[in-house]
C-alpha cells in the first residue's frame, strides 16, 4: 500500500465564476483586423492586455510630452542605424519630436560610413581571420580627424562629427544622424569607451581627443537630462553603454539640484536585458514616472512607434 494514498477532495470549498474577480474579460478582447484601417484603428483594436495596452499608453504620454513642449531623448544603439531607420529617426527630428539624441562609439562608426558611401557592416567572419576587421582606411581618417579637429576646438564629438560630414558635403549626408542633428541644431551625443570600436585601432586615433570629446558629450548630456521632468527618454537598442550613461546622468542632475522625478522611460529592444530595464525601465521612474519595456524588432517596432505617434498629433 502506497505511503500516501490519494487526497479526497469532496470537502473542496468553492465560489461562484460570476462573483468571483477576474483579470481578462471580453470587452478587453481584440478586434478583428480591417483591410485599409488606420495606425490609429489598428491601435485601438488591441487587446486591452500587456503589450496592447500598454504600447498605445506609452504613445499617449509621448504625444502629451510634444504638446507640452517637453523634451523627447532617444538613446540609440547602433543596430538601429544598420537595420536602415535612420531616415524615420531624421524625419521626427525634423519634425521636433526627438529633441535629443546619444549614441555609443559603434552609431558614431555605422553612421558616418553611410554618410561616407552609402552603405556599413562589414563581415567581420570574413576579415577577422586575417586581421583586417576594423581597417577601412576612410573610415578611420575622417572619423579620427573630425575628432581630433573637435579636440583642438574643445567640441563634443557628436558636433565635430556632424560638421565635418557637412562641411565636406559627404555624398550621402541626408542620410546620417550626425550630419542632420546639426543641421537642425539637435544636441547629438557620442558616448565611447576606448577600445571598443574600430577606429580606435587606427594610427590617427587620440585617446586624449576621442576621451575628451566623449566626456564633453557627457556633460551635454547631463544637461539635457536636466531638462527632462515632465518628457521622455527613449532607450532604443542600447544593452549596456547607454543605460549605465543615462544612470549616470540622472543622479549628477538630482545631486546638483534638478528636479527630475515625473517622466516616462522605454526600452525598445528585441530581447529583454538587465541593465536597460534596471537603468532605463525601473530605478529611474521609481519616484513618480511610468517605464515600459517593449519587445520586439527595431525594424517593425520603430516604424510603428513613430507611425502611431504622428497618428495621435493628428488631431
Amino acid at each position: 500500500m502506497s505511503r500516501y494514498p490519494p487526497l479526497d477532495f469532496s470537502s473542496l470549498s468553492t465560489y461562484s465564476l460570476f462573483e468571483r474577480e477576474s483579470k481578462v474579460t471580453t470587452g478587453d478582447f481584440a478586434k478583428p483586423a480591417v483591410a485599409g484601417m488606420t495606425v490609429r484603428q489598428l491601435l485601438s483594436s488591441l487587446p486591452n492586455q500587456l503589450m496592447g495596452k500598454d504600447f498605445p499608453e506609452l504613445i499617449k504620454r509621448l504625444a502629451h510630452c510634444h504638446r507640452e513642449h517637453r523634451p523627447i531623448i532617444v538613446g540609440l544603439g547602433a543596430h538601429v542605424i544598420k537595420v536602415g531607420l535612420n531616415p524615420i529617426l531624421i524625419d521626427l527630428m525634423e519634425r521636433g519630436l526627438i529633441t535629443g539624441l546619444a549614441l555609443n562609439g559603434a552609431g558614431l562608426v555605422h553612421d558616418t560610413e553611410i554618410a561616407l558611401a552609402g552603405k556599413t557592416s562589414e563581415d567581420v567572419d570574413l576579415v577577422l581571420g586575417a586581421g583586417a576587421f576594423g581597417a577601412a582606411k576612410e573610415t578611420g581618417e575622417f572619423i579620427n580627424g573630425a575628432v581630433n579637429r573637435g579636440y583642438e576646438g574643445q567640441q563634443g564629438l557628436g558636433e565635430a562629427l556632424g560638421e565635418a560630414i557637412l562641411a565636406d558635403s559627404l555624398p550621402f549626408a541626408s542620410m546620417s544622424l550626425l550630419a542632420s542633428a546639426r543641421r537642425l541644431q539637435v544636441p547629438l551625443t557620442v558616448h565611447v569607451a576606448i577600445g571598443t570600436d574600430i577606429v580606435h585601432i587606427h594610427p590617427s586615433a587620440n585617446g586624449a581627443a576621442i576621451g575628451a570629446g566623449s566626456h564633453h558629450d557627457f556633460k551635454v548630456f547631463c544637461a539635457m537630462v536636466a531638462d527632462l521632468e515632465g518628457g521622455a527618454y527613449l532607450n532604443l537598442g542600447s544593452a549596456v553603454l547607454l543605460p549605465e550613461v543615462f544612470l549616470k546622468a540622472l543622479t549628477v542632475v538630482r545631486n546638483v539640484g534638478h528636479e527630475v522625478r515625473h517622466f516616462t522611460t522605454a526600452n525598445l529592444d528585441f530581447i529583454r536585458q538587465y541593465r536597460p530595464m534596471t537603468n532605463v525601465v525601473n530605478r529611474p521612474t521609481a519616484d513618480g514616472g511610468k517605464g515600459y519595456a517593449i519587445t520586439g524588432h527595431h525594424e517593425l517596432m520603430i516604424p510603428l512607434l513613430a507611425a502611431a505617434l504622428l497618428d495621435a498629433l493628428a488631431d
